[in-house]
Formats: structure tokens, sequence, C-alpha cells
């Protein structure tokens, strides 16, 4: 079986971590193969959703492998962590939806920020143990949690090592629901589901616009055109929509 492991059920694709003895650690391995998938989700227009899950019962990824068993002959990132391993920009086009579980610590933390949908599994400890450790690398975790947390939560993770568990992630915005473990999967086909049901090319037009002018003043926002909306304009599915709604049905997208 393959480190990570990537299949499509319909319009979603599926990339599963599967190094559990490792607790899912990223190797150099990983990170070529998270590439690839990230890669062929953002190149295929037929595919409108991306799943990210793990393998194992203890952790969804506990960082970057430090073991030293293997260097990593690259580096790359989607938006600076999707490999949990940093390095240049590697931005995903599609939804994604992160179902975690376990340990989600370090890099692995860094990855699941970068979902635009998480969900997590009641067991779920979310912790960044680079200071703790007196590990430290790239600061990409770091910058996205004092975005997506209160400052002083962010600050006392970042400076103490403390976990996070999902009650509170939850409370703090951080993740979209908590499930029992065994309905994880469940609950994330279930977003996954939901999120096929817009327009691949409007969602995709708005994911676009939306990250790339977020840390920006909204005066800068609201003048700026945005290419995929205006070719979006042009789109079958945007003519589809149209219809659907005057027939008074569900429309019936074809991401074209």
């Amino acid at each position: 079986m393959a480190d990570v492991e990537f299949s499509r059920e319909g319009h979603v694709a599926h990339v599963r971590l599967n190094r559990p003895k490792s607790l899912n650690a990223i190797n150099g391995t990983m990170n070529h193969l998270l590439y690839e998938a990230w890669t062929e989700i953002n190149n295929d227009p037929d595919i409108w959703v991306a799943v990210l899950s793990a393998e194992g019962e203890k952790a969804f990824c506990s960082g970057a492998d430090v073991s030293g068993d293997e260097e990593p002959t690259s580096r790359v990132a989607f938006g600076g962590g999707i490999t949990g391993v940093g390095g240049p920009l590697l931005a995903l086009k599609k939804p994604l939806v992160a179902a975690v579980h376990g340990y989600v610590l370090g890099g692995g933390f860094e990855m699941v920020m970068c979902a635009d949908v998480m969900v997590a599994a009641a067991n779920t400890q979310f912790g960044m143990p680079e200071t703790k450790a007196g590990i430290m690398g790239e600061c990409g975790i770091m910058h996205r949690a004092i975005r997506q947390l209160p400052h002083r939560i962010a600050m006392t993770m970042i400076l103490t090592g403390d976990r996070l568990p999902a009650k509170d992630a939850l409370n703090f915005g951080l993740v979209n629901e908590v499930v029992e473990p065994a309905e994880l999967m469940t609950a994330a086909m279930r977003w996954a589901d939901k999120l096929c049901a817009a327009s691949p090319l409007a969602a995709q037009a708005a994911k676009a616009a939306v990250l790339s002018r977020r840390d920006m003043p909204l005066e800068v926002a609201l003048a700026t055109r945005y290419e995929p909306i205006e070719a979006y304009a042009f789109a079958a599915d945007r003519l589809e929509g149209r219809k659907a709604f005057a027939e008074k049905r569900k429309p019936q997208w074809q991401g074209r």
C-alpha cells in the first residue's frame, strides 16, 4: 500500500495518509505523493471536491518525520503547509474537507488548517510542539494558527506546546463539526456531498477570489477584478443554473 492513497468516488477525490505505524508522520516520499495528488486534483475538471483523511487510530498526522530515516528530496507546500514539510507555494483550487482524529500535530496541524471545511473526531488533539521540543523550522503553522484562532489561544499553544482538544477547537471556530470517531468519514462525506451540490466552477471562482484578497483591505477586495469569476459568466453551468432556477428543479452541473 502507498504511503499516501489516492482514489476517486464520483466527483470527490480522496487523499489518505497511510503510515499509521509512524503516526502518519510526513517523510519525503509522502511529500512527493501529496504533491502529485494535489496537482491531479487541480488539473482534473471532473474532480470537484477533495477529502483529506488518515489511516490508523492514534493520529491523523504527527507532523514532519524527524526520525532521520529519509531526507526529503524536494520541498513542496500548499498554502505553506499541505504536505506538512514546507517549501514553495501550491494552492489547491478545489474545496477541501479535512477529516481528522487523534493527534494532529506540527506540520499535520498546519496541513489541515489549509482545508476549507474541517470535521474532527471527539478524540482529536491539535498541537504545535515545536518550541516545547526545541525543534524550530519554518513558522507556517504559527502564522496560520494566529490567524485562525483567538490571539491568546494561539500564542499559548505556540509558546507552551499545550494541545487543543476537539471540543475547544469547535468553540473557537477552528472546526466545523465534532463527531464520534466511528462517524468521522460519514460526516466528511456529508460535507463533500453538500459542496458537490454547488456549481463547481462557481465554488472554485469564489474560493480563488476570497483567498487571494483575504489579507487585503475591503476597498482593495471590492475593486479587484477576478478572472475566474469573469470566466464563469460564459460557462455552461451558469446557464444551467439560471435554467434550473426558472424550471424549479435541481441543476445538473457539468463543471464546464
